[in-house]
């Protein structure tokens, strides 16, 4: 398992995100309006015997808003290398996949943003590659709601694949991304965190189309890719 630590720090313009509650107006409750005090005392009971007085860790505090969407990018979600470009099992070097993303976030009042990643990578060894140590280039960047990018940083991951195996498993723990805040009423789903593999433009299209291999593609039996 590996560890990372990330600051992003986005030139952001203003996002005002303005949000209107509308309230029925009616007679009061007596009875509803003691009932709510109640709930919300056992509430606060529940939260101080939690928290105590010590400050609780990142993971305990309340969001001001929604987390960023995180997500690999579809068309560098996978890596595979073809021999001579040709696109059949057998001319296939080094590939890998980003199998799963885990993701956190914390912010309150008018803080920034901080966002956490764990990324599970699946990387394999084809038929055409030489050696048993790889190094695949991957990135993390983020985005505002119209997709322009407003940060991005590129990461080394190198893999030594053991005697006899074609594939790896390697997670990767990036420790903190930050992202600034217009102001307090800017929130999360204003932003997106991207992951992706380092691809060649024929790789972003292999992809593109749907196209793919297992990664222990020596063992396939299939020369023609599955759509």
């Amino acid at each position: 398992m590996r560890r990372h630590q990330l600051l992003i720090a986005a030139l952001i313009a203003a996002f005002a995100v303005p949000s209107a509650t509308a309230y029925a107006q009616g007679r009061r409750d007596p009875d509803a309006d003691a009932r709510k005090q109640q709930e919300e005392a056992s509430k606060k009971k529940k939260r101080s015997e939690e928290w105590g007085d010590n400050q609780a860790p990142l993971q305990a505090l309340r969001n001001a808003g929604p987390c960023p969407f995180v997500k690999s990018l579809y068309d560098a979600a996978r890596y595979v290398e073809f021999k001579d470009n040709r696109e059949a099992s057998a001319n296939v070097g080094w590939s890998g996949e980003i199998q799963g993303i885990s993701a956190g976030c914390q912010y309150k009042d008018d803080k920034p943003i901080e966002v956490t990643l764990q990324v599970l990578f699946e990387l394999g060894k084809g038929p055409q590659a030489t050696g048993r140590e790889k190094t695949y280039h991957y990135w993390i960047a983020v985005t505002d709601r119209n997709k322009a990018i407003l940060a991005k940083q590129e990461f080394d991951l190198t893999v030594k694949f053991p005697e006899g195996q074609d594939r790896v498993y390697i997670t990767e723990n990036i420790g903190q991304i930050v992202i600034p805040r217009a102001s307090i009423a800017t929130s999360g789903s204003n932003f997106e965190v991207l992951v992706g593999f380092d691809v060649t433009p024929q790789m972003a299209a292999f992809n593109r189309d749907g196209k793919r291999f297992r990664l222990n593609v020596g063992q396939a039996a299939s020369n023609t890719p599955n759509p």
